[in-house]
């Protein structure tokens, strides 16, 4: 059976990163592959499924929490950048090079939604990576919010952030906001439905709260990780793109794969961004499997 246990390690300015670690059974070094959530996510939060899967099929598997959010620490909570997220990340790899079961020259990455993002930079931009996963992955925040905000609250959006940086400045910590509301009155990240539902799924007590700063989206309107995928070449690259994806927009992430170079792969998923995790899990998961597999195995 695969064994679950807890880890952590640590990351720059001495913050420990938590997280679980899958090993499979069996002797030897193992390929592996290092695992995280997307925007405000936790581990918990329908990553376990597919770690589990990972490790059924051979795989030693880290899946941990970014810097700030679920077991992991860090200070101020909830608070996402997306270049520090990549950095942590790549410690990550770090530690399970140290593992000895783990054979250090056969290590993948898989990264969903704003981690799929991740998943492209660190493809670019590491060369210890075999290959990796990019799974419904963010491509261009800025095009991303022409499409989620309307023309005629961007400006609102825009004096938010220049009042919080105001405030920071005179000491005041953070500003912050809800990360999914259907209430039109709170500001939030999202207000589709599924989103609402993904998020507030059922979860341990105090694995998850509904709060982000307000300077996360901020970078998150900064953050072009679909810059990168030209130069994920030579590492293997596979996308998984769900049809109607309106949260990092489908139409985004097939021009975005367009550009990348060979070996690449593409698998289309029916549904919304949600569905890889939920409806289309073994869809979205054995192509996961197959592509490591491939390029681990």
């Amino acid at each position: 059976m695969v064994k679950r246990t807890d880890v952590e390690f640590e990351v720059d300015g001495g913050v420990k990163l938590r997280g679980w670690l899958f090993v499979p059974p069996g002797e030897g070094r193992r390929p592996a592959i290092t695992m995280a959530h997307g925007y405000a996510g936790v581990k918990e939060m329908g990553l376990e499924p597919f770690a589990e899967a990972f490790a059924a099929a051979g795989f030693v598997v880290l899946l941990h929490d970014h810097r700030g959010f679920g077991a992991s620490e860090g200070a101020p909570r909830n608070d996402i950048d997306p270049w520090r997220q990549i950095a942590d990340w790549r410690r990550a790899i770090s530690f399970l090079e140290t593992q000895e079961f783990v054979d250090p020259n056969r290590i993948g990455l898989w990264g969903t939604s704003y981690a799929g993002g991740h998943a492209i930079v660190l493809g670019a931009t590491d060369r210890r990576l075999r290959c990796i996963v990019a799974q419904v992955p963010t491509i261009s925040g800025y095009e991303q919010g022409l499409r989620r905000i309307p023309p005629e609250n961007v400006g609102a959006v825009e004096e938010a952030f220049s009042d919080d940086d105001r405030a920071q400045l005179r000491g005041e910590p953070p500003r912050r906001q809800a990360i999914v509301s259907d209430d039109p009155s709170i500001a939030a990240s999202y207000r589709a439905k599924d989103a609402i539902a993904f998020y507030t799924q059922p979860l341990p007590e105090g694995a998850w709260q509904n709060d982000v700063t307000v300077r996360s989206t901020r970078a998150a309107r900064m953050y072009e990780p679909g810059q990168w995928i030209a130069r994920v070449s030579p590492t293997p690259l596979l996308m998984v793109v769900a049809t109607n994806d309106t949260i990092t927009l489908t139409d985004l992430e097939l021009a975005a794969y367009e550009r990348a170079l060979q070996p690449k792969r593409l698998v289309t998923i029916e549904g919304g961004h949600f569905d890889p995790y939920l409806s289309m899990f073994k869809h979205s998961s054995e192509a996961a499997i197959e592509w490591f597999n491939q390029h681990l195995g």
